[in-house]
């Protein structure tokens, strides 16, 4: 096996590491395990190019083994994080990166600091007995979701590159190994606040804070109380997330504190899922069984969350503890409305609505329970719904063509009608917004069972290909927006640790 070395020639990775300057306490030191015969899945080239990187270079035996874990690049400085979090209501003061270690930052072309992390890169001090290592399938489902998800606009982290292992790694059974090179804002969670105060570490708590802000949120480093007002940022960043991925139908599956992204970018794709049918009660993560983290539980849990965070930042707020608390609950009031308010105009555009009247809301509510009593496909009933407003009345069909269905269909017309716009206007709006295709579970599914049966990766290049172009009308890969038939159906879905 190769030993990790930093003697290698030149790697054209340009790291800064603002995080491994911290106090030791914030991370362990710890360099990734060597693997035995790495080999390059897919390397993302577009992304590589814009965090500045060198794409030919990473495709090559000595980028692989950078990407595999098998040689420190110069630079770098690998560390695996420290956080605690809440895991299913249930707190837990010491977590951390068990399977992932981060190599260092970048600065990518537009000025923005982004971290390089291995995931499913051997153990750390707090694998907590895991092997710290990562099945080729849930590395395939991240890759997948998270370039969706960025293809579809929606803040997240992103996937730089997949590379097989050449090993096995043991879950229930034994399986290829893989790891996934991940690039994000930050690692940093709300369980990393958690972490520290746990612990009461005012110190180490305050010195977070001034990271994140001098990092995330600039901005309100001058203002009169920069951690009410960071409290402040950070539940703007998550009503605006959380509201984004309802409106695509995604459902996260493990909402855990230490799965919420201070920089309000979604991260973390486990259990995740879109929906099919639709239902507010959707539940995919084969952990949840008492449904806390679904589709229509996930603004809520954000809140939760979010309290959480005000919680760990008490200590900063203000040295009158109910000074502190009142200051945190004012901020947290603030969630709900921009939330509701995120989700509102979201579904506006969703239905073509270009002003704003009083019973939108009503109007939005009544079509998602029409969907609801029909088990309409969410995705294909927003879409054909472009198609309605230059009269083709394809939607009616999918929502079975009931008279409530005709009824909503006639209150829509009317209200588009006191809008300018034309329904060629309209129709256009509503395809930028309304995706055709989404990374459907069962398609999902296909992909991860060829690579690990067959060691065929074609499926997995189709399906992302696809999956970047979401808005747009793909005649030849029709399949790859329909639902699934009932034996195609995926209705659980794993963490894969």
């Amino acid at each position: 096996m190769q030993t990790v070395t930093a003697q290698a020639a030149a790697t054209p990775l340009p790291f800064e590491n603002t995080y491994a300057r911290l106090p030791e306490n914030f991370f362990a030191r710890i360099s990734p395990t060597p693997v035995s015969a790495p080999r390059l899945i897919k390397l993302n080239k577009k992304l590589a190019r814009d965090l500045r990187l060198d794409a030919e270079w990473l495709a090559s035996p000595h980028g692989i083994e950078v990407l595999a874990g098998n040689r420190i690049p110069d630079g770098a400085e690998p560390i695996a994080v420290a956080y605690a979090g809440h895991q299913f209501g249930h707190f837990v003061p010491q977590l951390g990166d068990g399977r992932a270690i981060l190599l260092g930052e970048v600065i990518d072309r537009a000025g923005v600091r982004r971290d390089i992390q291995l995931k499913g890169s051997g153990r750390t001090p707090y694998s907590r007995g895991g092997d710290g290592r990562a099945a080729v399938g849930p590395v395939l489902r991240e890759y997948i979701v998270s370039e969706a998800m960025a293809a579809l606009g929606i803040p997240t982290t992103r996937a730089l590159a997949a590379v097989l292992t050449g090993e096995t790694v043991a879950r229930e059974t034994a399986l290829p190994g893989a790891v996934l090179t991940r690039v994000a804002s930050s690692h940093i969670r709300i369980g990393t606040f958690q972490f520290f105060a746990a612990r009461r570490d005012i110190d180490g708590l305050r010195a977070l804070a001034d990271h994140v802000i001098a990092r995330h949120y600039p901005d309100v480093a001058h203002d009169q109380n920069p951690y009410i007002a960071l409290l402040s940022a950070v539940i703007s960043a998550q009503a605006a997330l959380v509201a984004r991925w309802m409106l695509v139908g995604f459902i996260h599956g493990v909402m855990n504190t230490d799965n919420m992204s201070i920089a309000g970018e979604t991260i973390d794709y486990g259990p995740c899922a879109f929906m099919d049918e639709y239902d507010p009660a959707t539940v995919f993560s084969s952990i949840d069984r008492a449904g806390r983290y679904a589709y229509g539980n996930q603004g809520p849990v954000a809140q939760w969350n979010l309290v959480r965070l005000a919680e760990a930042l008490l200590p900063l707020i203000a040295e009158d503890q109910d000074e502190a608390v009142a200051l945190a609950q004012e901020a947290l009031d603030a969630f709900a409305p921009r939330f509701e308010a995120a989700f509102l105009a979201g579904m506006r555009k969703k239905i073509g609505l270009f002003t704003e009247e009083e019973d939108d809301l009503a109007l939005v509510k009544a079509l998602l329970d029409i969907m609801a009593a029909n088990h309409a496909d969410f995705t294909l009933t927003f879409r054909y719904l472009n198609d309605a407003a230059e009269g083709d009345d394809k939607v009616s069909s999918l929502l079975a063509g009931t008279s409530a269905v005709q009824d909503w269909l006639a209150q829509w017309r009317e209200r588009t009608a006191r809008e300018v716009q034309t329904g060629s206007e309209r129709r256009t709006a509503m395809r930028r917004v309304n995706p055709l295709f989404i990374p459907r579970n069962h398609r999902v599914e296909e992909v991860i069972q060829a690579a690990v049966q067959h060691q065929d990766f074609t499926p997995f290049h189709t399906l992302l290909d696809v999956l970047g172009k979401p808005f747009d009308e793909q005649p030849d890969r029709t399949q790859f927006s329909e639902p699934p038939k009932p034996q195609e159906r995926v209705l659980q879905t794993f963490c894969g640790t």
